[in-house]
């Protein structure tokens, strides 16, 4: 406002001058008709001054409009870097003061630019690593608002996206042990930790882990982390360690009891110590099937068992493994017979591996299948695989008990496979040997109707493709 008025001060003095200069001119002449007269020599000295006034009235005017227009471009660059623009820049022609202002505006607005670039760098990066994280992490403020939470703090705290941000933690999240937990962090320089059983969704075991912000900054940090499979497997050992406990004890336990009683004279008793001696024979051979199996399956876990993978014609194979297991069968007076089936279908695994498979299906089959009963073995091609199934007519497995029948040492009848002689680890190294060789394993049971066991393998004539 202040330059507009200046310039039209200017423009009136310069009118005035300019009219002042022209009057003089013309009084000078009127007065030069007058040969010699001082007065025309004093007009012409005074329009000489008024006009040189009026040019650098003139120049001063142009001065003044450059400068003018130079500091409005100059507070229009200053307004749109105040609303954010890191690219905004002044461009003037001359090399006075003010354009020494706008080169040093430039600098000024391109080392912004530069450190909001880099800023803006670091915290996407920033964004990248915590989103990328498999730990779930929170940020809040001094009055608990959420600032920031990656996806994984979402999916371990049943929230969905975005809905948490600027909203005060406890509003989002009611668990009291987490909020205790976050009090207490708040409260002390230490961070702290615990392991909580998550209530929401589906139950799940957490780790968290809170640490208060630096000194004047408030707040603090989430770290959450997901440790129901680690909780599992933990459980899955202890029961692993005590069920081989008990798997051994008790053929012991029959081994040093049989051993005492022919020490303390029953060995000269032929009758009775040919029942011991028995019973020691057949509880060692237990112990001998359960060590093997042991060792096979803990091979197999830790990936030491070698394949040798090329074409098994399935047929062979079925055929095979039944002949092995038919005399057991027609002992008990059972049926045990080949379903028809496509001869040329071959499998791409170890021939090892799959007969084993076969042999512990069967010998499961005809264990849990009454006399009279029938065993059938079948199979056929699905899509790029090849389905094997074993199905008997058996006592067949409860519902609640299917999904664990895969367990090391899980039986659903204890006594009943005590006593029929099994380890308790046949169906989980069928499972192992499977996951192995890229194939699957499941079982569908009725019980008293029976128990069908399927496996999938990868098909020889969809490897060749």
């Amino acid at each position: 406002m202040l330059s507009r008025r200046l310039i039209w001060r200017l423009r009136l003095s310069q009118l005035m001058l300019a009219a002042a200069a022209a009057a003089l001119v013309v009084l000078a002449v009127v007065e030069g008709r007058s040969e010699g007269s001082p007065q025309a020599a004093l007009l012409a000295l005074i329009a000489l001054v008024v006009g040189l006034a009026a040019l650098t009235i003139s120049y001063a005017l142009a001065t003044v409009r450059r400068q003018t227009g130079a500091l409005r471009q100059l507070g229009a660059a200053v307004e749109r870097l105040a609303d954010g623009d890191i690219n905004a820049r002044v461009y003037f022609d001359n090399r006075d003061d003010v354009g020494r202002l706008g080169d040093g505006f430039n600098r000024m607005s391109g080392k912004l630019a530069d450190r909001v670039l880099r800023l803006e760098r670091d915290r996407e990066q920033l964004r990248a690593v915590l989103r990328g994280m498999v730990e779930g992490v929170v940020a809040l403020d001094a009055g608990q608002h959420v600032l920031f939470a990656n996806e994984q703090a979402l999916r371990l705290l049943d929230l969905p996206p975005g809905e948490p941000i600027s909203r005060r933690f406890w509003e989002v999240v009611r668990q009291r042990p987490l909020l205790d937990l976050i009090d207490r962090a708040l409260g002390q320089t230490e961070p702290v930790r615990a392991e909580l059983d998550w209530a929401g969704g589906p139950a799940r075991s957490l780790t968290v882990h809170a640490a208060r912000l630096a000194a004047g900054a408030g707040g603090a940090v989430l770290v959450l982390q997901d440790t129901t499979e680690l909780r599992r497997l933990e459980r899955l050992r202890q029961d692993f360690a005590a069920n081989v406990s008990h798997e051994l004890k008790t053929p012991l336990s029959v081994i040093r009891a049989c051993v005492e009683t022919l020490l303390d004279g029953a060995a000269d008793d032929p009758e009775a110590r040919d029942r011991f001696l028995s019973q020691v024979d057949e509880q060692a051979a237990r112990l001998h099937a359960l060590i093997l199996d042991l060792l096979n399956l803990a091979r197999i876990e830790s990936g030491a068992e070698l394949f040798e993978f090329g074409r098994v014609p399935v047929a062979e194979a079925v055929s095979a493994c039944v002949e092995r297991h038919r005399a057991r069968a027609e002992a008990r007076q059972q049926t045990l017979r080949v379903a028809e089936g496509p001869d040329d279908l071959a499998v791409w695994a170890d021939e090892e591996a799959v007969e084993q498979i076969l042999d512990n299906l069967l010998d499961n089959a005809v264990k849990y299948t009454p006399e009279g009963g029938r065993v059938t073995v079948g199979w056929h091609a699905v899509d790029s695989q090849v389905a094997l199934e074993v199905a008997d007519t058996g006592v067949g497995i409860p519902e609640a008990d299917l999904a664990r029948v895969f367990e090391r040492f899980y039986r659903v009848d204890k006594a009943r496979s005590r006593a029929m002689g099994g380890t308790g680890l046949g169906l989980a190294i069928v499972k192992h040997l499977v996951q192995a060789m890229n194939g699957s394993v499941r079982a569908a049971s009725r019980v008293g109707q029976g128990t069908t066991f399927i496996v999938r393998l990868p098909s020889f004539a969809f490897r060749e493709k």
